[in-house]
């Protein structure tokens, strides 16, 4: 049965590789590229798993992570930030926020997918 996957993401390349690589895994991947009404976009399709990157239009990741985090709904999904900026600083915004995993951009197919796997089967198991 496969899982659904929404990625938060406004760059082209890394959409296409990411759909690409999820999907062969049998998951379902929806995306979505504006900060704004990102969260909204979450509640009202419930995905399994939300890959979200950090520098969006209209809204950073890590608001939006707060917002997730502030409703009862999505409180609890598993969120696996991208950012290009490997800085300290971002990743304890990040853990600060409730982030489940964070990556590094460029990051390998293999760390993706490890992720991914990670948390949703983590995450599958507690519900």
């Amino acid at each position: 049965m496969g899982k659904h996957v929404l990625l938060v993401e406004d760059e082209l390349n890394i959409i296409e590789a990411i759909r690409f690589l999820l999907s062969r895994e049998g998951w379902q991947v929806d995306t979505h590229s504006n900060g704004t009404d990102a969260a909204q976009i979450i509640r009202e399709r419930k995905p399994d798993l939300v890959v979200l990157d950090v520098m969006l239009p209209g809204k950073s990741g890590f608001d939006i992570l707060e917002e997730l985090r502030g409703h009862e709904e999505t409180e609890d999904l598993p969120v696996l930030m991208l950012t290009a900026r490997g800085q300290s600083r971002d990743r304890e915004m990040a853990e600060k926020a409730g982030v489940s995993r964070f990556m590094t951009k460029p990051f390998s197919n293999t760390e993706v997918l490890t992720a991914v796997r990670d948390l949703l089967y983590v995450h599958g198991q507690r519900t």
